[in-house]
C-alpha cells in the first residue's frame, strides 16, 4: 500500500459534445487549463460507443491483466478515474474506469477499463487538479507491466 497526502488545485468543469471522442476531449479540456495531474471524482456519460477491457474467451492466467478490449455501443455511463502526466510524452496519462448499460439490452451492465469512447450526446465530468505531489505511471515489471501511479 502507497499513500499521500494530496494537495489540491483547481476544480474545472467539463462538458463534452455529441460525437466528440472521449480521450481527445479530456486531453483538450486539461491541455486548455494545463492540468497535468489530478483525479475524476465522478462523471455521466451518454455514449454511442465505447471500447473496454474485457473478453469471451477463457484466460489461460486468471492473474494475468488482460489486453484485450470489447466493443460496446448505444450506452449510459458513470465513471471516475484518476490522471498521472508522462514526462516523456508531455501527455496526460488517464486512468479511468467505467459502468456501463446497454440501453437496447435491458440496461444490461459491464464494467471496466476504459480505452476509448464517442460521446453521444453529452458527457459531464469534474476534474480536479493535484498541485502536490508529482502523480506518475509507471509500469510494474513484477506485475507484468501493469502501470502504476506513483507519488513523487
Amino acid at each position: 500500500m502507497r499513500s499521500h497526502h494530496l494537495t489540491p488545485g483547481r476544480m474545472i468543469g467539463v462538458v463534452f459534445d455529441h460525437g466528440d471522442d472521449f480521450n481527445s476531449a479530456l486531453t483538450d479540456a486539461c491541455r486548455a487549463h494545463d492540468i497535468k495531474q489530478g483525479y475524476i471524482p465522478m462523471f455521466i456519460a451518454g455514449l454511442s460507443t465505447a471500447r473496454i477491457v474485457g473478453t469471451c474467451q477463457r484466460l489461460d492466467n486468471p492473474d494475468a491483466p488482460v489486453w484485450s478490449h470489447v466493443e460496446l455501443t448505444n450506452i449510459e455511463a458513470l465513471g471516475g478515474g484518476t490522471i498521472a502526466w508522462d514526462e516523456t510524452t508531455q501527455t496526460i496519462k488517464p486512468h479511468i474506469h467505467i459502468t456501463v448499460g446497454l440501453k437496447e439490452h435491458s440496461a444490461t451492465a459491464h464494467t471496466s477499463h476504459l480505452l476509448g469512447a464517442t460521446v453521444q450526446f453529452l458527457t459531464e465530468m469534474l476534474v480536479v487538479e493535484v498541485a502536490a505531489p508529482a502523480m506518475r505511471r509507471l509500469p510494474n515489471p513484477a506485475l507484468y507491466d501493469v502501470p502504476q501511479l506513483r507519488f513523487l
